[in-house]
């Protein structure tokens, strides 16, 4: 036996070997276990992928967003920044699983909820990141039809349909080609956006009026704590699903501290500086408050001067890809999981034809779409919080290296279904659910079934606004797998079969 315990490494269940590829260029690992010799890099690199995905421009638009709760400049700033650097750290958190099994993230998720049983987080994972990666190129779209406008063209469907075509292709050929092509994209999108960015900050300072923002009237304490979870789902939690993903590569040596560090460090950057500068911004003016909330792609647009436009039409796009490369790239390691047998670079291409239908829908036949669809989006914030919750303590049990070839096998350690795992899951998006209020789509309008019962004021009481179910199912399935969860990890990592 090797010290990872794999039974017999010449003879993998399927999905566990690599995979064949059509081309050198692309890469043919899919969701199977990194080969020792393929493990390489440092977690300094990790920073590139996370950063490039987090440092589009549109970020400032969540300095209205987080005013929008109705608190002062002061407030925002802790609240945003506390929400933000804590869901950052989650995905550190979960990275530290990839270079301990070198298996994709919702593979490394079968140890905790068996192999079958896994199937219902690994579902949300893969629908959540298609959303995000669809709404991503649509923001494209829209972002070259406002910059046309701007420069006196008639903007419209033409404008659109070339942001739309740029950003597709780069986005699904990145997903396409894989890890090695990803890592060197995002290190030129971090580099190239962040100069651009500050370019974007020199030439809007003016707008700013510091004492006019920093004299906002303070909010109350469920403003404060429902922003701060509205920056927490924003951003590190719409990633956490992903922290796997980057990291497998690494060597099994490589420190974990190195690796939450990185990664953390790489997704908190730039939303905390365009956190600030957007709240700078949006307090200055409350019309200019008012339009970033509605509006955040033309009013971006309009406080540039006319010879800057192509170079922020450059960043905008940057921006968007980094993001959407990064969801393809995961998406397609889901749908993996989720038991579809092809090549990787078959299952992005798959995920790339939904996003492409997707956003042709929201740009084009779509009358209510982006309301209704974000609403769907906060919708998952839940289900995946719980699984984070679940995961991480997970991580936080196990002592030794994941047994990687029975994360493939129904009847190796980790079981088919590990039954108290996945109660805890749905027991905490009840929850969830039950203490969220979503206002963006009438279909949804049966959340918040709990803040009565709960004593929390009922869905029009100043907590229904809080965002509570997504901190209330992270904090269950934490505790709920830490209650049950150390036996069941104990008999594992003595080499116990699953049941």
């Amino acid at each position: 036996m090797s010290r990872y315990d794999f039974p017999d490494p010449s003879t993998p269940p399927p999905g566990a070997g690599p995979v064949s590829a059509p081309a050198s260029a692309i890469e043919a690992n899919g969701i199977n276990v990194i080969d020792e010799s393929e493990r390489k890099g440092t977690p300094r690199s990790l920073f590139w992928p996370w950063c490039a995905s987090n440092i589009s421009v549109f970020g400032v638009a969540y300095g209205a967003y987080f005013l929008g709760f109705g608190v002062s400049f002061w407030q925002a700033l802790v609240a945003g920044l506390i929400g933000t650097i804590l869901s950052f750290l989650l995905v550190g958190i979960v990275s530290i699983a990839g270079k301990r099994g070198s298996a994709p993230t919702m593979v490394l998720s079968r140890a905790a909820f068996g192999v079958r049983g896994n199937a219902l987080p690994s579902a949300v994972s893969y629908v959540l990141l298609v959303g995000w990666e669809t709404v991503l190129v649509a923001l494209a779209a829209l972002a070259s039809a406002a910059v046309i406008e701007e420069l006196g063209g008639t903007g419209g469907d033409g404008a659109r349909i070339l942001g739309f075509v740029l950003t597709a292709a780069v986005v699904i050929g990145a997903g396409i080609l894989g890890f090695d092509t990803i890592m060197r994209l995002q290190r030129w999108i971090t580099i190239a956006t962040a100069v651009l960015t500050v370019g974007y900050v020199a030439l809007t300072i003016d707008h700013v009026d510091w004492d006019v923002a920093s004299s906002l009237p303070s909010g109350g304490t469920a403003a404060v704590v429902g922003l701060a979870i509205f920056a927490t789902a924003g951003f590190g939690i719409s990633w956490v699903n992903s922290g796997a993903d980057y990291s497998r590569y690494l060597p099994r040596t490589a420190p974990a501290g190195g690796v939450v560090l990185w990664t953390t460090l790489g997704g908190a950057v730039a939303p905390v500086f365009l956190v600030v500068y957007g709240l700078l911004l949006a307090g200055s003016d409350a019309a200019l408050l008012a339009s970033l909330s509605a509006d955040p792609i033309g009013t971006l647009v309009t406080l540039l001067p006319t010879w800057y436009l192509v170079p922020f039409f450059l960043v905008a796009l940057a921006g968007l890809v980094g993001g959407a490369v990064l969801d393809i790239y995961s998406s397609g390691l889901a749908l993996l999981t989720l038991g579809l047998k092809t090549p990787r670079w078959v299952a992005a291409g798959i995920d790339g034809v939904i996003m492409v239908i997707g956003a042709i829908y929201f740009l084009w036949f779509a009358d209510d779409f982006f309301g209704p669809f974000q609403g769907f989006l906060i919708t998952l914030a839940v289900p995946i919080a719980a699984w984070a919750g679940i995961f991480i303590a997970d991580i936080a049990l196990r002592r030794r290296d994941y047994a990687a070839l029975d994360l493939y096998d129904p009847s190796g350690r980790y079981g088919a279904w590990n039954v108290w795992t996945v109660v805890w899951f749905l027991v905490a998006v009840v929850v969830g659910w039950g203490t969220v209020i979503n206002t963006f789509a009438d279909w949804l309008s049966w959340q918040g079934y709990l803040l009565g019962p709960l004593g929390l004021g009922g869905k029009e009481g100043e907590w229904a606004f809080a965002n509570l179910g997504v901190v209330a199912a992270l904090a269950i399935g934490f505790v709920g797998y830490l209650i049950t969860g150390r036996g069941q990890v104990a008999r594992q990592e003595a080499g116990a079969r699953g049941r």
